[in-house]
């Protein structure tokens, strides 16, 4: 990436090769067509992947300028194929990663963060402010959707390593999203749509959390949540 972005988000004369890794295959299509105008939007989509193994073997093969890069993923999860990208990251001019999740959860942003993405906005980005984001990204800044950038300055500012709670342990990284839906107040049909799963997945998901954290009711459950500051 060589020639300057122009002010309104689409790129003037420059192209950013990117790699999407996401494990909802409609999701990527939506992305690919919004962004993927390599003429008006300079973004060249080089390669596609919809878990941890596929992500490394495409990011190892292509080279991108830029990753998008899901936080759960069949296989480990965004911060495995960071872990397992620390190679290609490390090269002069390496591969750069953005964190594009439906996720805003604190324990997410700094996870990444930490693995080694350059930055992390949510899937409520619009498609200019993404291609935005990615030559950002591609010339070394860091980009966070604004809520998520609190995240980071408190995580890197404490001095003190947090507490592990093994209740919330025993959740895996979907549950835990299911979790935060529920204590927001969203309905099944709500989340299954916004997670891009059924909504019988949804009600197994939550059937899980109960009986893991031994609560009975989504009332319960909030209020777990909550005392967490999950939410």
């Amino acid at each position: 990436m060589t020639e300057p972005v122009s002010t309104d988000g689409i790129a003037a004369g420059r192209v950013a090769r990117v790699v999407l890794v996401d494990d909802h295959r409609m999701f990527r299509t939506g992305v690919r067509a919004e962004i993927g105008r390599t003429e008006t939007t300079g973004i060249d989509v080089v390669g596609e992947a919809d878990d941890v193994e596929s992500a490394v073997r495409v990011v190892a093969e292509t080279r991108p300028d830029v990753v998008l890069l899901d936080v759960h993923l069949p296989g480990g999860g965004g911060v495995e194929v960071l872990r397992r990208s620390a190679a290609v990251m490390g090269e002069p001019g390496g591969v750069k990663f953005l964190a594009l999740s439906v996720s805003d959860a604190a324990e997410d942003v700094i996870g990444v963060i930490r693995g080694g993405a350059r930055g992390y906005v949510t899937k409520t980005i619009t498609g200019t402010d993404l291609v935005n984001a990615i030559f950002r990204i591609g010339d070394g800044d860091a980009v966070f959707s604004p809520r998520l950038a609190g995240f980071v300055l408190d995580a890197f500012a404490a001095t003190d390593t947090p507490p592990v709670d093994e209740d919330l342990d025993r959740l895996t990284q979907r549950e835990r999203e299911v979790l935060r839906l529920i204590a927001r107040g969203y309905a099944y049909k709500e989340i299954a749509k916004q997670l891009f799963i059924s909504v019988k997945t949804v009600e197994s998901h939550v059937s899980a959390v109960l009986r893991k954290l031994q609560l009975s009711n989504r009332h319960e459950l909030t209020r777990w949540a909550t005392a967490r500051r999950l939410v």
